[in-house]
């Protein structure tokens, strides 16, 4: 296991938002950490450590807290809106061996046959994985699809010992044709009509005599 996944957390002793913003000035993130049945645990994680772990999605993390080692994974990223900060951390601890239940990204590779465009339905799925062998992401080809070629859930290749956790029938990812294309094919068409209509001489009018 890495060792930049390895994380020296701190039991937290303060509370409420003033104790958080705290927290987060020296540079550390509040969190929590449960599962298995155990009361959750109120912990401080190093600041700069934890965002570059979390920069892997699904990554597993050691938890070390007072002299014992922790699996984990994170569950819930809250992120400030408008820093670069992270502002909490849900963790779930996990062992060797057992399965849980998480969402994976979906990574397009491959361009559409040309003039089509391809529609990301779902950007990420659930999966049902080994808590110590999470895919970091759903590799899909593209490569070449032609307008109303549709994939499903159930087409995607999962990596080894993974299997679906949604409706096999969830589409992922279509071809279509742009809309706008078949617009401008019309447009000129429509603009050369409308010209006519103007330059056309108007019915003259009749004498007032």
């Amino acid at each position: 296991m890495s060792d930049k996944l390895k994380l020296a957390a701190e039991v937290r002793t303060e509370f409420g938002k003033g104790a958080a913003r705290r927290i987060r000035a020296n540079h550390q993130i509040p969190a929590v950490i449960y599962g298995h049945g155990e009361d959750p645990q109120h912990i401080v994680l190093p600041g700069h450590d934890t965002m570059m772990a979390l920069k892997h999605s699904n990554a597993l993390l050691t938890i070390e807290l007072d002299g014992d080692k922790q699996l984990a994974i994170a569950k819930d990223v809250q992120r400030d809106p408008i820093k670069p900060v992270i502002v909490h951390v849900d963790l779930l601890t996990v062992k060797k061996g057992e399965k849980i239940t998480v969402d994976v990204p979906v990574h397009l590779e491959g361009e559409t046959a040309p003039g089509t465009i391809h529609v990301l339905e779902n950007a990420s799925l659930q999966i049902l994985a080994e808590a110590t062998h999470l895919p970091e992401s759903l590799t899909v080809s593209i490569e070449g699809l032609e307008e109303g070629a549709k994939i499903t859930a159930a087409e995607l290749e999962l990596p080894k010992g993974t299997e679906l956790a949604v409706d096999g029938e969830l589409l992922v990812v279509h071809v279509t044709v742009p809309r706008a294309a078949a617009e401008d094919e019309e447009t000129p068409a429509a603009e050369g009509e409308a010209a006519e209509a103007e330059s056309a001489p108007s019915a003259p009018e009749g004498d007032e005599s």
